[in-house]
């Protein structure tokens, strides 16, 4: 199976710090790669680089058959990389509806008409029909989360990269993000989801990717990743006998 996402041997350095050294990982079509390690390991750097925002210094993004090292942030959204931010970035003196339809007008090119069609559809799996009319300034964390991954929706993107959406929200939140993530599954998404919340990791994902020290340490099935002597000494600080 060829990937619709391709990674390999990924690398920056600001100065002589080198915050990612050679990261390696393939993403397939309709699976969601949990991403996770200890803080430092370079992970939202990692999405800032598949997105455009920094440069690569050393390795390659092949995304669709196409390396896209060189392609701006505006040329990868519109050839289907969407993202959501750790701090939620939508627009406070709109509404979350007008918010989704921005993100459909400037991301995908929409018209009006059409991108608030597509926002309704929207609003419905993201779970957001009674505040449709709130400004996003006005809502409560869960809703900004929530709108985040609607308007990464909106774009119309093949793949959408998850910088921590689960976090700061509660137990009962959180299944309700699980909700979104399994809806979005259904409909065809690829999702690369980077978070802190271990339930997320063994209950939304296909594979987990755990990075640290700027290297890929180990990638697999949620459950073996997790329970592994690499993961508990990287990231949960636990040293095996």
């Amino acid at each position: 199976m060829t990937p619709i996402l391709s990674v390999k041997d990924l690398a920056i350095s600001f100065g002589s710090n080198h915050v990612l050294r050679s990261i390696n990982f393939d993403l397939y079509e309709n699976e969601v790669l949990g991403v996770v390690g200890p803080n430092g390991a370079g992970k939202t750097v990692m999405l800032d680089i598949l997105t455009g925002v920094l440069k690569n210094t050393a390795g390659t993004i092949t995304f669709m058959g196409q390396e896209i090292s060189k392609k701006s942030i505006y040329e990868r959204v519109r050839m289907g990389i969407g993202r959501t931010f750790q701090i939620p970035k939508s627009f406070e003196g709109m509404t979350a509806y007008e918010n989704i339809i921005t993100g459909g007008v400037y991301g995908a090119g929409m018209s009006e008409k059409a991108a608030a069609a597509q926002a309704e559809e929207i609003l419905d799996i993201i779970g957001m029909n009674e505040h449709a009319l709130t400004f996003a300034g006005k809502l409560g964390l869960l809703d900004r989360k929530r709108l985040e991954i609607g308007v990464a929706m909106a774009s119309k993107p093949k793949v959408i990269l998850f910088d921590e959406v689960a976090g700061g929200l509660t137990e009962s939140e959180i299944a309700g993000v699980l909700e979104i993530v399994a809806k979005m599954r259904k409909l065809g998404y690829s999702i690369i989801w980077i978070e802190h919340v271990i339930q997320t990791m063994l209950k939304g994902t296909d594979r987990v990717l755990c990075m640290a020290n700027g290297v890929d340490v180990i990638c697999g099935e949620p459950a073996m990743v997790m329970s592994s002597r690499e993961v508990e000494e990287v990231y949960l600080g636990v040293k095996k006998k």
